[in-house]
This record gives structure tokens, C-alpha cells and sequence, in this order.
């Protein structure tokens, strides 16, 4: 059977008895149907005394095309703890469209270990995504507007860009303004995907509605004739944004296919952007059970580390375990474990934290590469665990939910990768050659004059968020082994003062997606029942 097939075979709970299920009571659920829910922000107000659960944090190797499985092995993680008798909770980013009818086809899981219902979440959800890009554009909008009405603000350049939650190469670079309309000025104007807006990692990185607000006042949107920055504040924008965001910024309560609560909520990409859940998710979670699994996207040089620097380094959190995702695929694909080596001597060794790989099995995968594979990271002291959460749901998990309660404590010695008070340049390097393995880090002209106009901002302390390829160390997709020496080449540099951190463009990264020569969006379909189809 297909994902959509299996989720659509197994009998919800509703989403009250789930609620339950973490000492929620209905009068603090906002419910969107039978089983998905919007959790009152009095939720973690009653519970703020509770000591904090176990964070697990579920991270990968470089993937393939197709990934590796992260969000799989977190639901089956979360399931299996449950099939031990603990008290588990999912704390998930909700999927963005322009990878649904893109390459992946859909984000919530697959087989027997699904988040649910899986068309819902895949598809418009509750909405949260529209809202972030609604918010963009009516910023964009008012900018324009403002600048309609004579520009009292002296803008000069503009760097604000709308946004669409769909892969839309031909969107990347517009002209705006072209209607001919007495007074409008023709502009040039681009847009990014929804999830790497800067509202986006604004409403991940609030702690409440009054922060959200203050984050978006201090967003920078263009440059005055003396290049000075012009904030959306100066634009009595916050409000009406917040407005649109009000619903959002609280977290959803859905459930897997096991009735393992799962709160879903936020969707920053981890190439593009910091690749984790909402904050507010995580530390809702955290008073709610005594193990929540947490997911950050992609390989663990990218949402891992932007995890660690930038999340973790602003709220406090830390991990008390990591989970590294292999396949024999992806092994075999970057030319064997140097790839994952490093990963594991990351988050070990530098980062300090404990770490487990868990192996997510294909029905392909031979004895012979399994055993190798298991043997390779006995020798370096670090477990593996096959889990065979795809076929067999949290019974498949049970060994590594098993190891994982006596890897949580464990003692750690956590640090970050770079301090608040390095350079800008200082922290790119460090990441570059500590996280990626680079020698060295060029910069064009352009980054380097927008890194010293940053410092002399005053936003020189502020952390790094690295935008580079998924598919290597290096900032060249292509360059899968990473043998020779390489050096990672930063193009541009934005700085988000709303969210709280600069953006580092390296390479050929793009902050809107195209779609593939064949997208899921071919194959996706409505049948003569009403029944969609094609969403995997």
C-alpha cells in the first residue's frame, strides 16, 4: 500500500482524547476538524514550572536527492519510546508545498510511522504558511505604497522581497510597477519561498505574541539615500502583521498513526534558512512529556549546526541526545564513511553532545553492509541501531528508544561553535572549517562590504545562518566525496536584524527552489470519489 493508503486505513483518535493524553484540557484547544488542534499559548503558562523533558534531537548524514529519512526515524523514535512505557512527544516543522508538489511529494512520514491526517498537513494545514506569506506581502505592499505617496522615508533600495510557498524559479528576479499609473515607480522586485521569509524565522524564534510583534518592528526592509536602514516600524507595520500572525504563532496538535501526540508547527528549510520547529513548539513539548523528538533538516552541517548556534544559543535548550539518520544508501552514494565520520565527530567531539546512528532500513539492504557498516562505528565507540520504523512502526524503534533513555544521561559538555563576540568573518570560518572541513573562505566584493556594513550596524554579534547546498560539505552539489581541499566561496550576505541573525549565501544557493524536470505535482490528483491521490 501507498503512505496515503496506509494513513487512510488506520482509525484516528480524536484530537481532544490525544490532547488528553498530555494533561490538556479541550477548553485550551482550538480545534480545526476531528484531529488536528491549535494549542492555547495558557498551555505552557500552566506548565512553565515543570522540569523540562529529554531533548532528543534527530539530524543525518548528507543526503541523497531523495533524503534519508529524518522525519521517518523521528516518528518511529517517538513511537518506539511510547512501546517502552514513556511519555513521548513529537515536536515536527509543518511542510512547505514547494517541496510537496516538487521533488518529495510529501513531508510526514512514510509507511507505518506517519504523522496525521497526512493530506492535511501536507497540503494547506491550518493555514500557518499562508498567514507568514500574507504578512511578507502586506509588507511589500506597504513599502510600495509608501513609496507611491512620495516617499517621506527617502527610500533607495529596497530589500524586502515578496514570497510564495511554491518552487517558482521565473519568480527569483521580477519588475515591478510596470502599469504605466501616474506617480508608481517601476522597481526591481524578487520572491523567495514562503519558508525563507524572514517571518518565517521570525515566528520560530518568538517566545510569545509581544515578541513576535517586537521582532517584526525591527525588521530591516531597504536603505535611505545615506544607506542608512529603514525598519518596518518606521512603517506602522508590526500591527497589522501581527494581526495576520496571531493564529500562526500557536502550535498545532495532530498525532501519529500509533496516537503518539505530535506538535507541528513552523517550517523554516535548513539549505535556505535554520531548519528547525518553532520555539514555542519545543518548549511546549518539553513540559508536556519526559522525551521530545525534535527534528532539524537536512545533513547535520546545516540544520543541525543552525540548531546549535543559532536555536539552542538563543533560547538556552540543548539536546541531550543527538540522532544521526544513515542508509546504506546515501554511504554508498558519498563513496563510503568519511561522510558520515565527520557528522558523528561534529556533534561528538566539537559540539560535545551525545550521539547515536540510527540506520533506516530498505528492504534491500544486504547483511554484509549492515554488519560492515555496524562494525566501522563500533570501532570508533559510537552505537548504531537498525530501525525498522517503515515496516513495522514503533515496534521497528523499539532498540533505539531502548538506548536512547540510557544515552539522555549521559554527560555532556556543550559548546557552541563560535562565540557571540567573534566577527562576522570569524564565525563563517569557523563553521566553514571546524563544520564543513573547508580550508579556507573566499568572499566576493559585495559580502564583504555588506559584512562591514553589518558590524558597523552593531549587528556584528549577532549568529550566522549559513545558505549553502544539502548535498555536499562543500558549497558544490556535485562535489559528493569532498577528497581535495576546497574552499567555500560567500557570494552575498543579508542580514535579518528581525530574526536575529545574517545570512550567508555561499555558492549557487537559491532562496526560491525550481521545481524538477518531472515535479510530484504530475502525479498529485483528485479522484471521482474526492480522494486525493499522488501525495507519498
Amino acid at each position: 500500500m501507498t503512505d496515503i493508503e496506509i494513513a487512510r486505513n488506520t482509525k484516528l483518535e480524536k484530537i481532544g482524547d490525544i490532547a488528553r493524553k498530555l494533561d490538556i484540557s479541550e477548553d485550551d484547544l482550538e480545534l480545526y476538524g476531528k484531529y488536528k488542534a491549535k494549542i492555547s499559548d495558557e498551555v505552557f503558562e500552566k506548565n512553565k514550572n515543570k522540569p523540562n523533558g529529554k531533548l532528543i534531537l534527530v539530524t543525518a548524514m548528507t543526503p541523497t536527492p531523495l533524503g534519508e529519512g529524518k522525519t521517518t526515524i523521528s516518528i518511529a523514535i517517538a513511537d518506539g519510546l511510547k512501546k517502552i512505557g514513556k511519555k513521548s512527544i513529537l515536536a515536527l516543522r509543518e511542510p512547505s508545498l514547494g517541496p510537496v508538489f516538487g521533488i518529495k511529494g510529501g513531508a510526514t512520514g512514510g509507511g507505518k510511522v506517519q504523522i496525521a491526517p497526512m493530506e492535511d498537513i501536507n497540503l494547506h494545514f491550518t493555514g500557518d504558511i499562508h498567514a507568514i506569506t500574507s504578512a511578507n506581502n502586506l509588507l511589500s505592499s506597504i513599502i510600495d505604497n509608501h513609496i507611491y505617496f512620495g516617499n517621506e522615508l527617502k527610500f533607495k533600495k529596497v530589500t524586502w522581497k515578496r514570497c510564495v510557498d511554491l518552487n517558482d524559479r521565473q519568480l527569483r528576479k521580477v519588475e515591478t510597477g510596470l502599469s504605466g499609473e501616474k506617480k508608481i515607480v517601476p522597481r526591481e522586485d524578487g520572491f523567495d519561498i514562503s519558508v525563507a521569509s524572514e517571518i518565517m524565522a521570525i515566528l520560530c524564534l518568538a517566545e510569545n505574541l509581544q515578541d513576535l510583534k517586537q521582532k517584526l518592528e525591527n525588521i530591516i526592509v531597504g536603505y535611505n539615500e545615506e544607506y542608512k536602514p529603514i525598519y518596518a516600524k518606521q512603517l506602522n507595520a508590526a500591527g497589522a502583521m501581527t494581526v495576520l500572525l496571531k493564529d500562526a504563532i500557536k502550535p498545532n496538535l495532530v498525532q501519529t498513526l500509533e496516537h503518539t501526540p505530535a506538535i507541528v508547527h513552523g517550517g523554516p528549510f535548513a539549505n535556505i534558512a535554520h531548519g528547525c520547529n518553532s520555539v514555542i513548539a519545543t518548549k511546549t513539548a518539553l513540559k508536556l512529556a519526559d522525551y521530545v523528538v525534535t527534528e532539524a533538516g537536512f545533513g547535520a552541517d546545516l540544520g543541525a549546526e543552525k540548531f546549535l548556534d543559532i536555536k539552542c544559543r538563543k533560547t538556552g535548550l540543548q539536546p541531550d541526545a543527538v540522532v544521526i539518520v544513515a542508509t546504506v544508501k546515501a554511504i554508498k552514494y558519498h563513496g563510503g564513511m568519511e561522510n558520515i565520520y565527520r557528522h558523528i565527530d561534529n556533534l561528538k567531539n566539537k559540539f560535545g553532545l551525545n550521539v547515536i546512528v540510527a540506520l533506516n532500513k530498505y528492504a534491500n539492504d544486504s547483511e554484509e553492509d549492515i554488519n560492515e557498516i555496524r562494525q566501522n562505528l563500533e570501532d570508533r565507540q559510537v552505537q548504531l541501531s537498525l530501525v525498522e520504523g517503515w515496516a513495522k512502526g514503533g515496534e521497528g524503534a523499539i532498540d533505539i528508544a531502548q538506548k536512547l533513555v540510557e544515552l539522555v544521561d549521559k554527560k555532556e559538555e556543550f559548546k557552541y561553535m563560535y562565540e557571540d563576540t567573534d566577527t562576522i568573518k570569524d564565525k563563517i570560518f569557523k563553521v566553514a572549517t571546524k563544520v564543513y572541513g573547508a580550508k579556507d573562505v573566499n568572499y566576493s566584493e559585495e559580502a564583504i562590504k555588506e559584512i562591514d556594513r553589518i558590524e558597523k550596524l552593531g549587528y556584528g554579534n549577532l549568529p550566522v545562518c549559513i545558505a549553502k547546498t544539502q548535498y555536499s560539505f562543500s558549497d558544490d552539489a556535485k562535489n559528493l566525496e569532498c577528497k581535495e581541499d576546497f574552499n567555500i566561496t560567500v557570494r552575498d550576505v543579508v542580514l535579518k536584524s528581525g530574526a536575529g541573525f545574517v545570512v550567508v549565501l555561499a555558492g549557487k544557493i537559491m532562496t526560491m527552489p525550481g521545481l524538477p524536470r518531472i515535479p510530484a505535482a504530475e502525479t498529485i490528483d483528485i479522484d471521482k470519489n474526492g480522494e486525493i491521490v499522488g501525495i507519498f
